[in-house]
C-alpha cells in the first residue's frame, strides 16, 4: 500500500462563530474574514507540514482546489504543488484535484501540470474533478454541464499531452485551432491519472472505463458508505466493462490523528475535528453545494443519503464509531486501517493528518506519529488481505 498526506488548507483562524451568521463559510463567507498576515503564517506553516510528511518517510503528499471558503485555501494547487515541486525529493505530489472543466481553456492547466511534471522528473499525479457545486458558482459556470465539460477538457488535455501538435480540437464546449502544449509532460503517457469523486454512479462508471481504468478515491464517508462506492467500481468494470478492477486502481482518504491513547487522541483531536465537520464542511442538503443539474437525482439521491450525517452538530465519537475518520492510539489506528483495508481492500490511503483548526504543534506530533508508528504497518497491507466483496451488496 502506498500511504500519503493529504492537505486541505484551512483557515483555521477562522472565528467559528460565523457559523450563527452564514448559511455557510463557502461561496457567501465575506472575504473581510480573512486576514493576510494569518494567511501568510498558514501557508508557510502548511507548506513546512507537507514538507515534514515527505522528510519523516511518506509515499507522497495530496492538495486539491476550493474556491472562496475557509474550507481550504488553495484557489489554485498548481501553485502548491510548485512550492513542493523543488522541495521535495522521489515523494509522489497529487493534485486531487484541478476542475479543468471549470476553465476556459483547460489547456492552461495541462501547460501548468506538465511543467511541474518535468521539474520532479515525473512525479506528478493529476487529478480530474468536477468541482464540487459550490465551485460552480464562484465560476459563474452551469451546473448542468459539469459532466460533459469534464469528459471533454479530459479528452482535450490528453491528447494534448500524448499526440504531437499542433492540431485542432473542435468540440461541444471547447474549440482550439492549434493545440500545442509546450512543455510535454516527462511521464509516459503521460501523469497518472485520479478520479476523487463524492458518488456520481456518472462519475463512477467514467473513471471505471477499460480506456480510462483510473484510480477511484473516496472521503469523508462513513466506511459502509466507502465500501459501497468502491465495490460499485468494481461491479461496473466486472459487469458493464468485462475486467476485474485490482485494489492498485482504490484509493480511500480519512482525517486521521494518532495521539499516545486513545483517551488522548480523542480529548486532543475533538475541538478540530468537530469544527472541520461541523463548521468548515458546509451542510448535505446546502443547495449551493448540490446545485439542480449537477449530477443525476438517483446520484444525489445516494450522495446525501450517506453523507446527511456527516455534519450539523456531529459529535467526534459518532464520526469515529461509523468509520468516516480514525482516532486513537498507534496501536488502535493501525488496527482500524487493517480493518478497513480488508473490507474496502484500498491500495492507495491517504491520510488527513491536518483538519479544521489543529493547531501547528499538534499537526506535527501527529505526522510524525503516523509516519512512524502506523504507515510502516499499513505499507505491507497487499490483494491477500482483502476479503473481497459480493456483487450483490455493491449497489
Amino acid at each position: 500500500m502506498k500511504v500519503m498526506m493529504f492537505h486541505l488548507m484551512p483557515y483555521a483562524d477562522l472565528d467559528l462563530s460565523v457559523k450563527d451568521h452564514y448559511r455557510s463559510v463557502w461561496v457567501v463567507l465575506p472575504n473581510s474574514h480573512f486576514d493576510p498576515v494569518k494567511g501568510h503564517v498558514l501557508y508557510n506553516r502548511y507548506l513546512d507540514e507537507l514538507e515534514l510528511a515527505v522528510e519523516v518517510g511518506l509515499d507522497g503528499v495530496a492538495v486539491n482546489e476550493h474556491h472562496q471558503t475557509a474550507y481550504g485555501l488553495m484557489p489554485s494547487p498548481v501553485v502548491t504543488a510548485s512550492a513542493l515541486s523543488r522541495r521535495t525529493k522521489n515523494a509522489r505530489i497529487a493534485i486531487l484535484g484541478n476542475a479543468f472543466c471549470l476553465r476556459e481553456n483547460p489547456l492552461t492547466l495541462a501547460e501548468e501540470h506538465a511543467m511541474i511534471d518535468c521539474i520532479t522528473g515525473g512525479r506528478l499525479i493529476t487529478g480530474f474533478v468536477r468541482g464540487v457545486g459550490s465551485e460552480y458558482f464562484s465560476f459563474g459556470a452551469n451546473p448542468v454541464h459539469s459532466l460533459e465539460r469534464h469528459q471533454e477538457a479530459h479528452d482535450l488535455v490528453v491528447r494534448a499531452w500524448t499526440e504531437p501538435g499542433p492540431f485542432a480540437f473542435e468540440g461541444k464546449h471547447f474549440h482550439f485551432e492549434y493545440v500545442n502544449v509546450w512543455p510535454r509532460p516527462f511521464q509516459k503517457p503521460h501523469p497518472p491519472i485520479w478520479c476523487p469523486s463524492m458518488g456520481s454512479l456518472e462519475t463512477i462508471e467514467w473513471a471505471a472505463h477499460p480506456d480510462r481504468k483510473y484510480v477511484y478515491l473516496q472521503n469523508y464517508s462513513p466506511r459502509e458508505s466507502v465500501a459501497r462506492y468502491l465495490n460499485l467500481y468494481r461491479e461496473i468494470a466486472q459487469t458493464k466493462f468485462g475486467y476485474t478492477a485490482n485494489s492498485d486502481r482504490i484509493g480511500w482518504g480519512a482525517p486521521v490523528y494518532v495521539g499516545e491513547t486513545d483517551e488522548k487522541a480523542v480529548a486532543e483531536a475533538r475541538p478540530h475535528m468537530e469544527a472541520l465537520f461541523n463548521v468548515f464542511l458546509p451542510k448535505v442538503s446546502e443547495l449551493m453545494f448540490f446545485p439542480p443539474g449537477y449530477m443525476s437525482t438517483a446520484s444525489l439521491q445516494k450522495v446525501i443519503q450517506h453523507k446527511k450525517s456527516n455534519t450539523g452538530g456531529v459529535k467526534i465519537e459518532t464520526l469515529i464509531e461509523r468509520g468516516v475518520i480514525i482516532v486513537g492510539s498507534p496501536d488502535t489506528v493501525r488496527r482500524e486501517i487493517a480493518r478497513c483495508h480488508r473490507e474496502l481492500g484500498f491500495q492507495e490511503f491517504l491520510a488527513l493528518l491536518q483538519f479544521g483548526t489543529l493547531p501547528g504543534d499538534l499537526t506535527e506530533r501527529n505526522i510524525r506519529r503516523f509516519a512512524s508508528e502506523v504507515a510502516p504497518a499499513i505499507r505491507s497491507l497487499t490483494d491477500k488481505e482483502y476479503q473481497g466483496f459480493e456483487m450483490a451488496k455493491a449497489s
